[in-house]
């Protein structure tokens, strides 16, 4: 067991630079693709579950809105690949860096309000001020609908990472304390390996989720600006 909770977290580096790119890149290669005319059983299911996401989450987008389909099943795959792979033992989950999760929040956010701006204008800077406010209100009802909208890129990275992390510490926490208590009571470690393995269970769909969640937040902020 690491005498520190967080090591599993640093950044992999070798011979003095960072893997994260390899890492990142990784799970691309776990989507095999086909040119055959019929296909086998594990591209079939893939392109199952896409259509299904894919269909409950872009039915509530105009014409506009469905030109992000594309990048937002990319998302979701690259997300949910990733927080899968980091479930496997002495592997790096590139999701719990919360400057990763910015990276992917920050542009994608962007995006949907730049594209509000310029196809809604009016109603975009109407979602800044609620209907039938108060004259002495509006400037303070301004600032704050204004801060909500900035802290949305915030919301969704530090949600992902913060769900991510707790899941990683758990499972490392109860793993040791597992190892610890077999040299003590059998029993006890028994129980607790138990939990470990319904925590496990958990954490995959956990990891699923919030892939899921993050990009549904996503499709929700389009949805608003289209």
């Amino acid at each position: 067991m690491n005498e520190n909770l967080f090591t599993s977290f640093i950044t992999p580096m070798m011979l003095g630079l960072p893997l994260v790119t390899l890492i990142v890149l990784f799970p691309s290669l776990l989507f095999p693709t086909s040119n055959r005319l019929i296909n086998n059983r594990l591209i079939s299911l893939q392109q199952w579950v896409l259509q299904l996401v894919s269909k409950q989450m872009m039915s509530i987008h105009n014409i506009k809105g469905q030109t992000w389909t594309l990048m937002l099943m990319s998302l979701i795959l690259f997300i949910g690949s990733t927080n899968l792979l980091g479930l496997l033992p002495h592997s790096f989950t590139p999701t719990t860096q919360l400057s990763m999760n910015l990276g992917m929040a920050i542009p994608l956010w962007a995006g949907t309000v730049i594209t509000g701006f310029r196809n809604k204008t009016k109603a975009s800077l109407a979602h800044l001020l609620p209907q039938g406010t108060p004259t002495p209100l509006i400037p303070m009802l301004v600032i704050i609908e204004t801060i909500s909208l900035l802290i949305q890129p915030m919301a969704l990275a530090v949600r992902l990472t913060a769900n991510i992390t707790a899941g990683h510490l758990l499972i490392h926490l109860i793993g040791g304390a597992t190892l610890a208590l077999m040299s003590i009571s059998t029993t006890t470690a028994l129980i607790t390996f138990i939990i470990l393995v319904l925590l496990t269970i958990l954490e995959f769909a956990v990891a699923m989720i919030q892939a899921y969640v993050f990009t549904l937040l996503v499709s929700l902020y389009l949805h608003d600006n289209t």
